[in-house]
Parts: structure tokens; C-alpha cells; sequence
């Protein structure tokens, strides 16, 4: 069974550990590493965490919101040991309903080439490995 709690509180160590299980550590530079780490995990504006039964960090999803119109995904990982089984998706599902719902909020994220594949899966749109999925309800302000 798979627990995903929201805005959880995450030490440098915590999240360290969960990088090397994951692809997600690739994406950050080496230069200030613990430094910029523990700044992303003090600031983030949204995080929803995924656990396994015995409370091992699975999942992440981080994010920037003005919880009024847009998502910025800036960080979505899985522990290898539990990729293709639905956790990345929920992540991105329970990050956009916790800012305010697929109704009102147009999620962006930039990934990597080797994601496309499972951010088309899951509805977003591509512009050269810019994602996007617009909300349901938007009109152009005139």
C-alpha cells in the first residue's frame, strides 16, 4: 500500500537517499548540492511524498504555484524499484488538486527526453520537452 502525504517535512538526508534510488538526482548540478538541496526542500510552495508500507520515501512531486492558475512541476521522481506502477501519475494528479484542481490550474514542467513517453501517457502536451496541460476552464482575458 502506497501513502502519499502532502507538504511533508523532508531532511537533506531523507531526500539524498530517495535521489540515488531514483533518475530525478541527474537533474541537479553538483555545485552547492547540500546547500541548494536543503533551500529546494525549505521552500518549495507544494510537495506530495509517496511511501511504501514500511514509511521509505517512494515519490516525490515538488512544485510552484500561485494556486490560482498555474503549476510549475519542478521535481517528479520514483525509487526505480517501484517505477511503472501508477505512482508518478498520482503524484501529478494529487499535486494539481492540492494548488486547486484540473478545473482552474495549467501545470507546466520541463522534462527530460527520456520522460515524453509518460507525460504524453498522462494527457500533457508537448513543445519541445516543455509539458503543458491546460486547466478545463479558461478563456482568454479580453
Amino acid at each position: 500500500m502506497i501513502e502519499y502525504r502532502e507538504n511533508e517535512s523532508l531532511s537533506f538526508e531523507e531526500y539524498y537517499d530517495f535521489l540515488k534510488r531514483s533518475d530525478l538526482g541527474s537533474q541537479y548540478p553538483q555545485e552547492h548540492f547540500e546547500e541548494r538541496i536543503e533551500r529546494l526542500l525549505a521552500r518549495r510552495s507544494i510537495a506530495i511524498t509517496a511511501r511504501n508500507d514500511k514509511g521509505t520515501l517512494i515519490g516525490i512531486a515538488f512544485g510552484v504555484s500561485d494556486f490560482a492558475y498555474f503549476l510549475f512541476v519542478t521535481d517528479l521522481g520514483v525509487d526505480r524499484a517501484y517505477a511503472k506502477q501508477g505512482i508518478g501519475s498520482e503524484l501529478l494528479v494529487r499535486i494539481r488538486e492540492a494548488v486547486g484542481g484540473e478545473d482552474n490550474i495549467t501545470v507546466v514542467t520541463v522534462a527530460h527526453a527520456t520522460a515524453t513517453g509518460f507525460y504524453e501517457k498522462c494527457g500533457y502536451v508537448s513543445e519541445n520537452c516543455l509539458f503543458w496541460k491546460p486547466c478545463n476552464l479558461w478563456s482568454e482575458f479580453k
